[in-house]
């Protein structure tokens, strides 16, 4: 039992670090045009880049996530075959997980991290003065 609670700790995990990489670059875009100025926080903008890098790494050289991997081991350690239904795993793993070629999923993240480098360029991060 106690191995499929951490698996859906991942799995919760893992949808918000989603959340964060998605939702970064709009939050970004529109908090430089309303004036939102921790939207520049260089910390925040790292983190932002850094996730994506990682995501896009991860395609270019054919690689699951670390997280994905995590909760399957621990799902098999649970004694599952595969997902298992839960409210969270029903509903979260639906939202994640697509079934589309990995190719597709490379170009999506690639030019998804283009618009980011864009952001950085366009929206230059800002040092937080003390």
């Amino acid at each position: 039992m106690p191995y499929q609670v951490f698996a859906n700790l991942v799995l919760v995990l893992h949808f918000g670090i989603v959340l964060f990489v998605i939702l970064g670059l709009p939050v970004v875009v529109l908090g430089n045009n309303v004036g939102w100025t921790w939207v520049n926080g260089l910390k925040w903008r790292v983190a932002h880049l850094g996730a994506i890098g990682v995501v896009v790494l991860q395609a270019w050289f054919g690689r699951f996530c670390a997280l994905t991997d995590l909760e399957s081991w621990l799902r098999e350690q649970a004694g599952q075959a595969g997902y298992a239904e839960s409210f969270i795993e029903h509903w979260l793993q639906r939202l994640l997980y697509y079934d589309v070629p990995l190719w597709l999923l490379t170009v999506g993240y690639t030019v998804f991290a283009l618009l980011v480098a864009w952001a950085w360029w366009r929206f230059p991060p800002t040092p937080r003065s003390r």
